[in-house]
C-alpha cells in the first residue's frame, strides 16, 4: 500500500527539511568524514552492513556520533516555532535518528549471534546511555504536545497510521507525566536497562557453565555416534579430555533427553537444565528477576495502571491481561486434561518393562518416543536421515515460497558476513526483480543466545528507497567432518517458521519503517510464521525435501502417513508447557503491591498451581530463573502472544484447508490481505478480511487434538 507523494508536498518537503536541520549541516559533513562503516550508509547491495569492514572497537565511535546527530535532530524538532504539521514533526521524528539506528541494529544482533567479552562490556555501558536518550525523546512534552493538535483529518493511508502510533509511544512512555514523576520514569527506566542486560549476561554464562560433564561413554548410551563424538570434542575444548560434555539448550527439555537410555544421566541433564541459574554464583538470576519485577510494577503504577501487564497490553491484540488470561485458561483445562492421559499411557509403558519408578520430567520424551513408536509405528531416528539441514532449507523452505508466492533463491558468495557459517541470498520476487538479501547463522556456539530468531539488518521502506535485509539465527548442532547435518522435525518446524517472519519482513509494502513488516503487535507477530509452519507437512512439499542423505531416495508415502496420523501426538505435553511459561510471565507482570513478590521459586509454583498448570510431569518451557523471553528479551507480559498468534493460526488454517489448501491462490491472498500490511492497517480487520469471522477458540482446541 504506497501512499504517493503530490509534487506539491514534495517541494514542501524539501523547503521544511531545509529549514529545519539546517542546522546540522556542519555536523553531518563533519560525519561523512568520519571513517567507520557504521557511521557511513553501506555501499552494499541493499546496505547490506559490511561485516568485513566492522570490528568491535567501531561501536562505541558510532554510538557516539548517532546520539550527538539523534539530539540535534530531536532538538531541532523540539524547537521549531512554526505552527506543528505532520512533515515538521512526526516525518521528521520517524527520519531522525539514521545512524544511531544503523549501528545498534548491527551491534544486537552481534550480541545475540556472536558476542565476546568487549561487545558484552559496552552492551552493560550503553544500555542505561540509550534508555536515557529514549527517555529524552519521549519524554519530552513538547513534541508530544506537537504530534496531540495534528488535525488527522486532513491526513490520509499511513499518514494517519504513524501519527497514532506516535502518539500512543509518548503516551505509553510517559510524555503527560508531571516532572517529578518523569524523573521517576527515567530513574525506573535506567535501572531496568543496566538489569536486563545483566540477567542476560548472567544467562549465557549459566548455558555455558551448566553444560554436564560425564566420565564415560557407557553413560551415553543410546547417543549417535556423532553425538558421542561431539561431546568428547566440546569436554576436550573445555580442558577435560577423555570425558563428554552435554551443552544445555535454552528451554527446560534437552533434545537429548529423547535418546539417552541411562535414566541417571537423563536426570542429570535435567536437573543441569532446571538448576542452571539458581546456585547462588554469579550466574544466579532470581535476585535480579525479583528487582525487574518490582521496578516494572512501579513504572506501571506510575503511568496510573493496576500493574504491568495492564499498561504492556495497550497496544496489542488481546488488549488486557484479562483476556489473555481468559484464552490461557480455556485450553489450559482441555491441554491438561490430554496430558494426563499421554501421562498415564507413558506410566503403562514403564510399568510394562518393570521400571518400578513413577513418572518423571527426565522420563518424559525417552518413553513418549516408545509410545510414539508402539501407537504409530514412528520412530525419530527413522526420520532423521530424510531431514538434512540444506535440503530443507532449498528443497523445503524455499520450495514452499516458491509454491505459494512465486519468490526465488539465489546463493551470494560474494557479500561479506559476521561468522564463516552464516550464509546469504538474495531474494527476488514473481516477476523477477530482486527484493531482498537474506542471510541463516545456523549453528550453535557458546557466543550464541539459545533459541531461534529473525531479525532485520535494513527494514523496508518506500519512504527511503529501502529493501529488506533480514538474516535468521538458529541453534542447531553443527555437524562433525564429513558428516551431514541431520536435523529433527522439530527442527524442520522451527526452520519453516522464522522464515514466516521472514517473509512478513520480506513482502513489507509500506512508506515507513516503524509501520513496516514485522513492526506489528507482539501477539499477531508470531501468527505469519505459525501458518508457514504448516508448509512443513503439505505433501508435495515434504517429498521435495525429505530425500534420504544416502539414498537419494523421497521419504516414502508410508512414512508420510505415519507423520500425519502422529501430527497431534504428545500435544497436551507440548501445548501444557508453553501455557505454564505464559501464565507464570502473566502472573509476574499483574502483582499489584510489593508484598505479593515472593521467593522466585515459591512464587512460581503457586502462580503454576493457581491455574491449574502445576504438573510435576510437565514442566514450563521456560522456569522462572532461565526465561529470557521475559527478563532479557521484548516478551514482558506477552509470552502469551504465542497462544494468542496460534487461535489466529489455527482459524486462518482451517480456512486456507477448505479453500484448496497452501496453493499459489490462498499465498497470493494472504500476502495481500497479512504479509504485506505491515502495521499500516486495523490488523483485527485485516485477519476478519481473510477468514470471514472473529477469533474462535475452538479452531485450536480442534487442530491440537484436545
Amino acid at each position: 500500500m504506497k501512499n504517493c507523494l503530490t509534487k506539491k508536498r514534495a517541494i514542501y518537503l524539501i523547503m521544511v527539511n531545509v529549514v529545519l536541520f539546517s542546522c546540522t549541516s556542519n555536523t553531518k559533513e563533519k560525519m561523512n568524514k568520519i571513517d567507520n562503516p557504521l557511521v557511513q550508509k553501506s555501499t552494499l547491495q541493499y546496505q547490506t552492513p559490511p561485516f568485513d569492514k566492522i570490528k568491535d572497537d567501531d561501536f562505541v565511535p558510532a554510538f557516539k556520533e548517532g546520539l550527538k546527530q539523534h539530539n540535534i535532530e530531536i532538538d531541532a524538532i523540539t524547537n521549531n516555532t512554526d505552527a506543528p504539521t505532520f512533515e515538521n514533526t512526526v516525518l521528521a521524528l520517524e527520519l531522525s535518528g539514521e545512524v544511531l539506528g544503523r549501528a545498534k541494529s548491527v551491534f544486537y544482533n552481534l550480541t545475540g549471534s556472536n558476542t565476546n567479552p568487549k561487545l558484552q562490556a559496552i552492551e552493560k555501558e550503553y544500555a542505561p546511555i540509550f534508555s536515557a536518550h529514549s527517555d529524552k525523546i519521549y519524554l519530552n512534552s513538547k513534541i508530544y504536545n506537537r504530534i496531540k493538535s495534528l488535525d488527522i483529518s486532513t491526513l490520509k493511508g499511513e499518514d494517519v497510521k504513524l501519527v497514532d502510533y506516535y502518539l500512543k509511544k509518548f503516551e505509553m512512555a510517559g510524555a503527560s507525566l508531571s516532572s517529578d514523576d518523569k524523573a521517576k520514569m527515567m530513574d525506573i527506566n535506567k535501572k531496568l536497562s543496566v538489569l536486563s542486560t545483566e540477567f542476560s549476561s548472567r544467562l549465557l554464562k549459566a548455558r555455558k557453565d551448566g553444560a554436564l560433564l560425564v566420565d564415560t561413554e557407557a553413560e551415553l548410551d543410546g547417543l549417535s555416534a556423532d553425538d558421542i563424538n561431539r561431546a568428547k570434542a566440546k569436554a576436550k575444548e573445555a580442558g577435560h579430555d577423555g570425558k563428554f560434555l552435554l551443552g544445555l539448550s535454552n528451554t527446560t527439555q534437552q533434545p537429548l533427553l529423547a535418546v539417552l537410555k541411562n535414566r541417571e544421566t537423563r536426570k542429570q541433564l535435567f536437573k543441569a537444565s532446571w538448576l542452571r541459574s539458581e546456585k547462588n554464583n554469579d550466574a544466579d538470576t532470581r535476585k535480579i528477576i525479583k528487582e525487574i519485577a518490582l521496578l516494572r510494577m512501579q513504572k506501571a503504577q506510575l503511568m496510573g495502571k493496576k500493574n504491568y501487564a495492564e499498561w504492556n497490553l495497550q497496544n496489542q491484540m488481546a488488549k488486557t491481561p484479562e483476556r489473555a488470561l481468559d484464552l490461557l485458561a480455556e485450553l489450559g483445562k482441555a491441554s491438561v486434561g490430554k496430558a494426563n492421559k499421554e501421562a498415564a499411557n507413558i506410566q503403562r509403558i514403564i510399568d510394562a518393562q518393570n521400571g518400578g519408578f513413577k513418572l518423571e520430567p527426565w522420563d518424559w520424551n525417552f518413553y513418549a518416543e516408545q509410545v510414539k513408536k508402539a501407537k504409530y509405528d514412528l520412530d525419530q531416528k527413522e526420520l532423521e536421515p530424510y531431514f538434512e539441514l540444506n535440503s530443507v532449507l532449498e528443497n523445503g523452505v524455499f520450495y514452499a515460497a516458491e509454491q505459494m508466492y512465486g519468490i526465488t533463491f539465489k546463493k551470494r558468495t560474494d557479500l561479506p558476513v559476521y561468522h564463516p557459517d552464516v550464509i546469504t541470498y538474495e531474494v527476488f520476487d514473481k516477476d523477477g526483480s530482486s527484493m531482498a538479501l537474506y542471510y541463516l547463522d545456523f549453528y550453535t556456539r557458546d557466543e550464541k543466545r539459545g533459541g531461534a530468531w529473525m531479525n532485520n539488518f535494513v527494514d523496508q521502506s518506500h519512504y527511503l528507497k529501502q529493501k529488506p535485509v533480514i538474516v535468521n539465527v538458529f541453534n542447531y548442532i553443527k555437524p562433525t567432518a564429513g558428516h551431514p547435518s541431520l536435523i529433527s522435525f522439530d527442527n524442520v518446524t522451527t526452520m519453516f517458521h522464522e522464515f514466516g517472519h521472514t517473509l512478513h519482513g520480506l513482502f513489507a509494502n509500506q512508506q515507513y519503517v516503524s509501520l513496516s513488516g514485522t513492526n506489528v503487535p507482539r501477539d499477531y507477530v508470531e501468527f505469519p510464521s505459525q501458518i508457514n509452519e504448516h508448509a512443513a507437512l503439505e505433501p508435495a512439499i515434504l517429498k521435495n525435501y525429505a530425500i534420504h542423505y544416502k539414498t537419494k531416495e523421497a521419504i516414502p508415502q508410508a512414512l508420510i502417513d505415519k507423520i500425519m496420523k502422529a501430527s497431534t501426538f504428545n500435544s497436551g505435553y507440548d501445548v501444557t508447557e508453553l501455557l505454564a511459561a505464559s501464565v507464570i510471565d502473566m502472573m509476574w507482570h499483574t502483582v499489584e503491591n510489593e508484598a505479593d513478590f515472593k521467593p522466585v521459586l515459591e512464587f512460581e509454583n503457586e502462580a503454576l498451581s493457581k491455574n491449574g498448570l502445576l504438573v510435576n510431569e510437565v514442566p514450563p518451557r521456560y522456569h522462572t530463573p532461565y526465561f529470557a523471553h521475559v527478563w532479557g528479551g521484548g516478551y514482558a507480559a506477552g509470552y502469551y502472544a504465542y497462544t494468542w498468534s496460534k487461535t489466529l493460526d489455527y482459524n486462518t488454517y482451517d480456512w486456507i484447508k477448505a479453500h484448496g489448501g497452501m496453493n499459489r491462490e490462498n499465498g497470493e491472498r494472504f500476502r495481500k490481505y497479512i504479509l504485506s500490511v505491515g502495521n499500516s492497517v486495523d490488523l483485527n480487520k485485516a485477519f476478519t478480511d481473510f477468514v470471514g469471522h472473529d477469533m474462535e477458540v475452538e479452531a485450536y482446541i480442534n487442530n491440537a487434538g484436545f
